[in-house]
């Protein structure tokens, strides 16, 4: 059976309780999130202003939570050379994910388009069996899920090319260039 359903925003932090046992894995290739630009810490970063260390969100308090249990939360960013200003405040904020117990690493886009990752477009991956995209054009921001095998099985080898050749966040930083 193939499940497909659709999370609205508000319901999404509730999904990421509850909706997986073991696993949540993101491959994440926009060069820009409205999210983090519509808020003042970003445009705060943009004026050189370095993000505090967030311990107090709900997104980490979850995470926390999560990978206390046993779960895991891993990620694959892919970065531009140059690095975006997006891109660099996510790497400015990525102390605050591996503090909550994320597992965060990063590919330059170049190595992602030389082995086919770049067009996959940002996902979700849970317990390697529901497959989750953002509709970055809905206001709404809703997510939306799909247990159908042939999408399942690409995003997780996906997940393992990234994986293979993404390096961890304390190795990656020190070779992006900031103009700050």
């Amino acid at each position: 059976m193939t499940l497909s359903e659709v999370v609205p925003a508000a319901q999404i932090l509730d999904f990421f309780r509850s909706g997986f046992e073991h696993t949540a894995w993101r491959l994440e290739t926009r060069r820009e999130y409205a999210a983090d630009q519509a808020s003042e810490e970003y445009r705060e970063f943009l004026q050189g202003v370095t993000p505090p260390v967030d311990d107090a969100g709900p997104w980490f308090t979850n995470a926390r939570e999560q990978t206390a249990d046993g779960r895991r939360i891993e990620r694959v960013r892919l970065v531009d050379e140059p690095a975006t200003d997006n891109q660099r405040y996510l790497l400015a904020t990525t102390p605050s994910n591996l503090a909550a117990g994320e597992d965060i690493r990063y590919l330059n886009r170049s190595k992602a388009d030389a082995i086919g990752l770049a067009e996959a477009g940002d996902f979700w991956l849970f317990d390697s069996r529901i497959l989750a995209r953002f509709n970055w054009t809905d206001a709404d921001r809703r997510m939306e899920l799909t247990t159908d095998p042939e999408h399942v099985v690409r995003a997780c080898q996906i997940r393992d090319a990234a994986w293979h050749y993404a390096v961890r966040y304390e190795d990656f930083i020190g070779r992006v260039p900031s103009p700050m």
